[in-house]
């Protein structure tokens, strides 16, 4: 077994530990996953230098409501992922997006 999926069944038990799942839809991880991710943008408010700690907590919340997220819709995060980086890939040619922050459809 990978950390992945260590750590995916180690949510998983904390969650029916508390009884928990009753609460994870899709909406309320997704506005959860919002939530967090503004709390992680709240580290950076008034310049980069940021506590890392908080950082660091703030990130792991987010990257724990998108490993539900996976989770209650059956999908496996690491194909997803991959799917993603394989469409991406496509739109940013290293030929033309190197050293860019151009969006895809101005290259």
């Amino acid at each position: 077994m990978d950390k992945l999926d260590e750590l995916m069944k180690r949510i998983d038990k904390f969650n029916k530990d508390r009884d928990w799942d009753q609460f994870h839809t899709p909406v309320n991880l997704s506005k959860s996953i919002s939530i967090e991710a503004n709390e992680l943008l709240e580290c950076f408010q008034w310049n980069d230098d940021a506590n890392i700690e908080d950082v660091k907590e703030e990130l792991a919340d987010v990257m724990n409501y998108c490993l539900q997220m996976c989770q209650v819709l059956d999908l496996d995060p690491v194909d997803i992922m991959n799917k993603k980086m394989d469409k991406t890939e496509k739109k940013y040619p290293v030929e033309k997006a190197k050293g860019v922050s151009t969006k895809y459809n101005k290259l």
